[in-house]
C-alpha cells in the first residue's frame, strides 16, 4: 500500500521513465538527446505504468520550469511531442485529457510570460492532437479545449504546407521483421 501511495504522491522522477525524462530535460543539456527520448518511448510502450509515470514526470518538469527556464521547458515539450508520436493509445488517452491540456494552456499564460516560440509550440501541439484524435471519443478532451480556445479568439499557428507526421504507432510484432523496402511513405 505504501508503494502505491508513493507512486501517486511521490517524486515522479523516482520511476525508471521519470529518471530518463529528468536526464533528457536536464538544464545542462544544450540540445535534444534523441536516443534518450526514444528510450523513454520504449519504456512507455513496454511497461504497464510507463504512460502514467511518464506523463506525471513531464507535467512536473513543465510546472517546475514554466516562467523560469524556457530551454528546459522546450526540451520537455520535445520529449512530450516525441512520446505522442511514438507511443500508443494508453499515452494518447492521458495526453488528450481535458485536465492535462488545460494545465498545458495555463503554463503558457501571462503569469509565466513565455516567449512567443513556446506559446506557438504548445498551441501547435494542441491543434495537431485535436486533429489527430478527432473522432475518438476517449480522446476528445483535447478537442474540447482546442475549440474553447478558438471560441475565445486564440489564434493558432498557421499550418505549414508540409505534410504532417501522423500520430500513429503500429503494434509491435516481436517475432516478425518488416522489410523497409515494402513500406510506402
Amino acid at each position: 500500500m505504501a508503494d502505491l501511495l508513493q507512486r501517486f504522491s511521490g517524486n515522479p522522477f523516482s520511476t525508471s521513465v521519470g529518471q530518463r525524462i529528468e536526464q533528457a530535460t536536464d538544464p545542462s543539456m544544450t540540445s535534444e538527446n534523441w536516443a534518450l527520448n526514444m528510450e523513454i518511448c520504449d519504456i512507455i510502450n513496454d511497461t504497464e505504468d510507463g504512460a502514467r509515470d511518464a506523463l506525471r514526470a513531464i507535467k512536473k518538469r513543465l510546472q517546475q520550469t514554466a516562467g523560469k527556464n524556457f530551454t528546459v521547458f522546450k526540451l520537455t515539450l520535445t520529449v512530450l511531442e516525441t512520446c505522442v508520436k511514438n507511443c500508443g493509445k494508453r499515452f494518447h488517452i492521458l495526453v488528450s485529457s481535458k485536465d492535462f491540456v488545460q494545465d498545458l494552456v495555463k503554463l503558457i499564460g501571462p503569469k509565466n510570460d513565455p516567449p512567443a516560440e513556446i506559446q506557438e509550440k504548445v498551441l501547435s501541439l494542441i491543434q495537431s492532437w485535436a486533429e489527430a484524435f478527432h473522432g475518438q471519443p476517449e480522446m476528445q478532451g483535447v478537442s474540447i479545449v482546442y475549440n474553447e480556445l478558438r471560441n475565445k479568439g486564440i489564434e493558432f499557428p498557421k499550418s505549414s504546407n508540409e505534410p504532417k507526421v501522423p500520430i500513429y504507432t503500429p503494434q509491435r510484432q516481436s517475432s516478425q521483421t518488416t522489410d523497409v523496402r515494402n513500406i510506402t511513405y
